[in-house]
């Protein structure tokens, strides 16, 4: 990876004059805390707007860049979180977050060519995994931002507080109520291999119209949540019980002829990417719980789907 990566439209400096580490550390956050690539982006480069309008003594007494950037990425988050409540309830249909590829197809051996796309430097673990970023998206906009920030970044309370703009204290229950909810709320991870069988199954029971094989890969409570964002053709509302589920993947089949599916990892776990006339239009999560599938998110908002484009 050269690291190099210029912004001229921004009327930043190159990415190169600022440590790659401090780059993609801030991408990491903000990802996370943003649940969209292209807003997390657009935070850091915000951050970094704010630094180079500083003069040089400003800079130079800063004694920890790193840390001051990350403080304004949180606040800049924070913001937009408590923006985005408002503009979600005007949003057509689910809104689910972002889906990201990994670069180096762990699944089908096709390396990454080391861009510079933010995707490249997003850490696939399992902060990121769907089913995680989905119940992050129940919190408050400083629940987020502190259970983030101190359970996955270690970020200590009290340099939450100048974040979050409460006592490091207040901060503290934040994270223990964000964290109340993702116990609550997350399943017994399966292995991955058992993961990448079932989905593949899935897929090979899409492919052939399979409803009775679908319904038995699936939870008998399963749910399908689908994202169009009002662009494309999408479900409004979630889908539940494997019956229904069945017949709907179906009859996607039935409406998208010549569409193919692969198999590829979605935030670091199993997923399926469907794609036609080479373009991706649907690309899919999966929850699991006991071999069968418990959740499927499903995003064709093609905003969304940029960092999937060959």
């Amino acid at each position: 990876m050269s690291g190099i990566r210029t912004e001229p439209e921004r009327g930043l400096a190159p990415v190169a004059a600022r440590p790659e580490g401090e780059y993609r550390q801030l991408i990491n956050v903000a990802y996370r805390l943003l649940g969209s690539l292209a807003e997390a982006e657009d935070a850091v480069q915000e951050a970094f707007a704010r630094w180079y309008a500083m003069s040089g003594p400003q800079q130079e007494a800063v004694e920890a860049p790193g840390a001051w950037l990350t403080t304004v990425v949180g606040r800049i988050c924070l913001d937009v979180l408590g923006s985005a409540r408002a503009r979600r309830e005007r949003y057509v249909g689910e809104w689910i977050p972002e889906p990201l590829p990994d670069t180096t197809e762990w699944l089908n051996g096709r390396p990454g060519d080391g861009g510079t796309d933010p995707a490249d430097r997003i850490a696939l673990d399992e902060s990121v995994d769907m089913a995680f970023l989905v119940v992050l998206e129940s919190m408050t906009p400083a629940e987020r931002v502190a259970f983030i920030l101190h359970d996955v970044f270690r970020y200590p309370f009290t340099e939450l507080a100048t974040i979050v703009g409460r006592t490091p204290a207040a901060c503290r229950q934040l994270a223990s109520s964000a964290r109340r909810r993702v116990r609550a709320a997350r399943e017994p991870e399966p292995p991955t291999g058992l993961q990448a069988q079932v989905i593949k199954a899935f897929k090979q029971a899409w492919e052939a119209q399979d409803i009775a094989a679908l319904v038995g890969l699936l939870n008998p409570d399963a749910t399908v949540v689908v994202d169009g964002g009002g662009l494309v053709g999408a479900a409004l509302r979630p889908i539940t019980g494997a019956g229904e589920i069945a017949r709907y993947i179906v009859a996607i089949g039935d409406m998208a002829p010549g569409m193919t599916l692969q198999v590829s990892s979605v935030n670091g776990r199993p997923g399926l990417v469907a794609r036609r006339g080479g373009t991706t239009v649907t690309v899919a999560a999966f929850g699991l719980a006991d071999g069968r599938i418990t959740h499927i998110w499903a995003v064709r908002n093609p905003e969304k789907l940029q960092p999937w484009t060959e």
